[in-house]
């Protein structure tokens, strides 16, 4: 049996605690092993033990929910031999990234388990999306980590004033968020970023181009992950990275790299978004109906700040999107909910209707 001291010195520098070797107390007396999940792909994972990194199968703990299979950052108790070794649990994940499938089934996928600090990567290189950075942003506070925006490759963006008015975009976009920019190619901001992600575990996350896979070298210090030359015309490039990675780096901590996201669905991400969005919950507050959705109603203070130009249009627009988008998948899956939509549907075009023949009675 491995001492907990051998434990500690192997699996801190991946974020092994006091808190880890409590909840895995009762695997210990079973004489299972305890390790960290830093790859998983077709039904087998590498994780790293005390003595090691072993290949271990996943079949024992899959259950039919795609949220409680085995994923990347996940603590698990590993069987010490066998062939094949079976991994025969994972202990309680204290923050998840779900997003939802592409499915017309409204599953929810796990992309990565025990997640500090989910690092945004959004490339200088093309104009900026910031609903996209919105949407990346709910699913970070939703999963219970830091959320941080890296503007990547920012090298190809030489004037400091231009610069400072993206950086200041990108702020407006991400209340109480750090946003930093970094360019791995020269090294320039890396300092800051490597002295954040330094301590625990973080995602790096970004559609592909974004230049996740040239910053995770840069942390690491070393060429790990293969990069390729993003296209000119849309600054899309192939998948760099097919699987997550989790990598120790030099500085302290550890670094999961993904593959980048096409689609970044929401998955019962309501509080994630509100949290985007936290200047306008705060308005909301003082809306003269507490049900109120922003729209015509009287004495809306959401309305009137955006009349007056303090809330910008397209913040208020992408709030909406985004909450319908989650009410409608979580709705998927609650009976009870989805009539209650069905419901307010039926009600706003009734009103709908009467304001309009209400029009043609003033017309006629």
């Amino acid at each position: 049996m491995t001492s907990s001291s051998a434990v500690f010195t192997a699996l801190a520098p991946y974020g092994w605690d006091d808190a880890w070797a409590d909840a895995f107390t009762s695997y210990e007396s079973e004489g299972l092993l305890p390790g960290r999940v830093v790859r998983v792909d077709r039904g087998q994972c590498d994780v790293v033990t005390p003595g090691g990194v072993l290949r271990a199968d996943t079949a024992f703990v899959t259950p039919h929910d795609p949220l409680r299979v085995v994923c990347t950052g996940d603590w698990v108790a590993v069987e010490p031999g066998g062939n094949p070794r079976y991994v025969r649990a994972y202990l309680p994940r204290r923050t998840s990234f779900v997003r939802s499938t592409s499915s017309k089934r409204s599953e929810g996928q796990i992309l990565a388990a025990n997640v500090d600090h989910a690092v945004v990567a959004v490339s200088l290189a093309l104009e900026l999306d910031l609903g996209r950075v919105e949407r990346f942003l709910a699913l970070a506070w939703e999963s219970g980590a830091q959320p941080v925006v890296v503007l990547t490759k920012a090298d190809l963006v030489p004037d400091p004033v231009t610069l400072a008015h993206l950086v200041q975009d990108v702020e407006t976009t991400a209340p109480g968020v750090p946003v930093l920019t970094v360019s791995a190619l020269h090294g320039d901001g890396l300092d800051v970023l490597v002295s954040l992600v330094g301590s625990g575990t973080s995602v790096l996350l970004g559609q592909s181009g974004a230049g996740k896979s040239t910053l995770a070298n840069a942390l690491v210090g070393e060429d790990v992950m293969d990069v390729r030359a993003a296209r000119d015309v849309d600054g899309k490039g192939r998948h760099t990275t097919t699987t997550r990675n989790l990598l120790p780096l030099p500085s302290g901590g550890v670094l999961i790299d993904t593959p980048g996201l096409r689609g970044v669905g929401l998955f019962d991400a309501e509080t994630g978004v509100g949290q985007v969005f936290s200047e306008i919950e705060e308005l909301a507050e003082q809306c003269r109906f507490h049900d109120c959705a922003h729209e015509t109603e009287p004495g809306c203070a959401v309305r009137s700040a955006v009349d007056s130009g303090a809330l910008p249009a397209r913040r208020l627009e992408s709030y909406r999107k985004l909450m319908r988008e989650n009410q409608w998948i979580v709705a998927k899956t609650d009976a009870r909910l989805r009539s209650e939509i069905r419901k307010d549907w039926k009600r706003k075009g009734a009103e709908g209707r009467a304001a309009m023949e209400a029009k043609r009675g003033r017309w006629t």
